[in-house]
């Protein structure tokens, strides 16, 4: 008995001695993600010194983010023309429900209370296609013109008088005054405003929600300007499109031809060379179709179909992104993401 004691005894001294030294060894660091390390790295980058967060998400599930300063991914921020595609996803419900007949239909007799005394012909050609895809014709109101058209009365009808400055589908035209056109025909055939549809047909996607949004004088929402929403809520609508218009529950809230029709090439920014469909930009990036939402000062929503990704970049919105190179600086970003996506295929979250 003596002797068991004492072998036991022994056992467990060694047992204690092991356990002791796995305790003293240092425990080794995570190794960090290539893309959380590179989000990381971010932050070092003089020429991203307006960005204020990044998100990475993966078939679903989010693969890394980051927050920039005190910004976080949750805070409301302004996603500027981002929410033209937005506007557009609107226009292919409500064409879905019939409240529109589709691309096709001429804007003329739904906005005929507001159309100049004497307007030019070629108003009664701009159709509701035209209007997305940036091909109406009427003088741009964005960049410069801005400011003199928000300063105006009634948005809708300055939008309207504008001089042709090409016919209806011929060039590319950037103008908000387009899209907030769509807003103000949305708002007409629904008796419903925009923000009131958003909610109600874009409220069930889990995570997306509209905060402030400016209004027209009358009342109209700005349509593709101006509107708050997360970071987060970006990207749960950027998987909606990559979904096909479906839910992660599987529910169809747009269309998957709306999508499709959304992203087909319809003309070229003069710009940038983009490819240009309905409310969304498309671009080759490190070797990948790329469709992406725009807004001024960075508001970047990237969809990458063929490798399940979606990307979010959010900046501070108090300066451009296209003449200073800084929208460049940001698809170089999505640019190493990918590359990074691609030497780990079994990337998720």
């Amino acid at each position: 008995m003596i002797r068991f004691v004492a072998v036991l005894v022994a056992r467990i001294a060694t047992l204690a001695l092991v356990v002791s030294t796995l305790v003293a060894l240092p425990v080794a660091a995570q190794t960090p993600s290539p893309i959380s390390a590179l989000l990381d790295e971010l932050a070092s980058r003089s020429e991203l010194d307006p960005l204020k967060t990044v998100i990475v998400a993966r078939d679903g599930k989010i693969v890394a983010e980051r927050g920039y300063g005190r910004n976080r991914v949750t805070d409301s921020t302004n996603i500027k023309s981002a929410s033209k595609s937005i506007i557009s996803a609107l226009v292919g419900i409500a064409i879905d429900k019939r409240l529109l007949e589709g691309p096709e239909q001429k804007i003329a007799p739904i906005l005929k209370e507001d159309l100049p005394a004497s307007p030019d012909p070629r108003i009664n050609d701009i159709t509701i296609g035209h209007l997305l895809s940036m091909q109406a014709g009427l003088g741009r109101l964005s960049g410069p013109n801005y400011g003199r058209w928000v300063a105006s009365r009634n948005w809708v009808r300055t939008a309207l008088a504008q001089p042709f400055d090409d016919d209806p589908g011929g060039e590319m035209l950037y103008s908000t005054a387009s899209t907030h056109l769509l807003s103000a025909i949305l708002t007409k055939v629904s008796g419903k405003s925009t923000l009131a549809l958003a909610r109600a047909w874009l409220g069930r996607l889990e995570g997306f929600r509209i905060g402030a949004w400016d209004r027209d004088p009358q009342g109209i929402y700005l349509g593709g300007n101006q509107m708050a929403m997360s970071p987060r809520s970006l990207l749960a609508f950027g998987e909606l499109y990559r979904n096909g218009g479906r839910t992660a529950s599987g529910q169809q809230l747009v269309s998957e031809g709306w999508v499709a029709a959304s992203w087909q090439h319809r003309t070229n920014s003069r710009f940038s060379g983009d490819e240009y469909g309905y409310g969304w930009f498309e671009r080759q990036i490190a070797g990948e179709e790329v469709h992406f939402a725009w807004g001024y000062g960075g508001q970047m929503l990237y969809i990458v179909p063929n490798l399940d990704l979606t990307v979010v970049m959010t900046s501070a919105e108090s300066g451009p992104s296209a003449r200073n190179g800084y929208r460049d600086a940001l698809h170089l970003v999505l640019g190493e993401i990918i590359t990074n996506v691609k030497a780990d295929p079994e990337t998720d979250g």
